[in-house]
């Protein structure tokens, strides 16, 4: 490849140094109206847009749907709480990979059990927890990407010398689709797996009736 291709990989590489995520302490302990979550969301997130200049983080239409689909608790006298906020940041990861049904499936038990629950551990609690690990993570998944670009390199090296460098990008390219595909797979799986374990809840306790 190119070096303009290993620029390519390094600016990828430097991007997921840059990710960070909104932790519990930044987020305002008081409620806020749907214009300040919308600003908020916007402050913090608007950097891992694909395109940041045109890229919508969060409307007050995507929140009103979110509600409709029992994503989001209603908001208290139209303000949102510091819950709300973590609910709708699990919303934004998880809606580019997930479909509005799987992620309800993931949420609603989490949402049921430790939204507001006024106990020590609670929806906060679960947030600042997932994402204690994330410096280690990224540093995981720039050795995969590493690893996935040298296989790359090592490809097509009989082809025609003008198509090398594309064939052997859209391999690496390949490669970091299959992995997204797999994981995907493996998250829908878990996912039904909840929903699983969710109806045979319910029918046990249709039985006791």
């Amino acid at each position: 490849m190119t070096i303009d291709t290993e620029d390519l990989l390094n600016s990828i590489l430097a991007s997921l140094d840059r990710i960070e995520y909104i932790k519990s302490e930044d987020i305002p302990d008081i409620d806020l109206y749907m214009d300040q979550v919308t600003t908020f969301m916007d402050s913090k997130l608007r950097s891992t847009a694909r395109y940041p200049g045109e890229d919508k983080v969060l409307t007050k239409t995507m929140i009103n749907n979110y509600a409709k689909n029992d994503l989001l608790p209603p908001p208290v006298k139209k303000k949102y709480s510091k819950e709300h906020v973590i609910l709708l940041i699990f919303i934004y990861y998880y809606k580019s990979i997930l479909s509005i049904n799987d992620i309800q499936t993931l949420l609603r038990p989490i949402t049921e059990q430790f939204f507001q629950n006024g106990q020590d551990f609670n929806l906060e609690s679960i947030y600042t927890e997932v994402f204690s690990m994330k410096k280690e993570l990224v540093e995981s998944l720039k050795e995969d990407v590493r690893e996935e670009y040298k296989q790359s390199e090592g490809m097509f090296t009989d082809a025609p010398e003008e198509s090398r460098e594309f064939l052997q990008k859209f391999s690496f390219i390949c490669m970091l689709s299959f992995d997204v595909y797999v994981k995907k797979l493996m998250i829908e799986k878990l996912v039904d797996e909840f929903s699983g374990e969710k109806q045979s809840d319910e029918e046990k306790k249709e039985k006791k009736k």
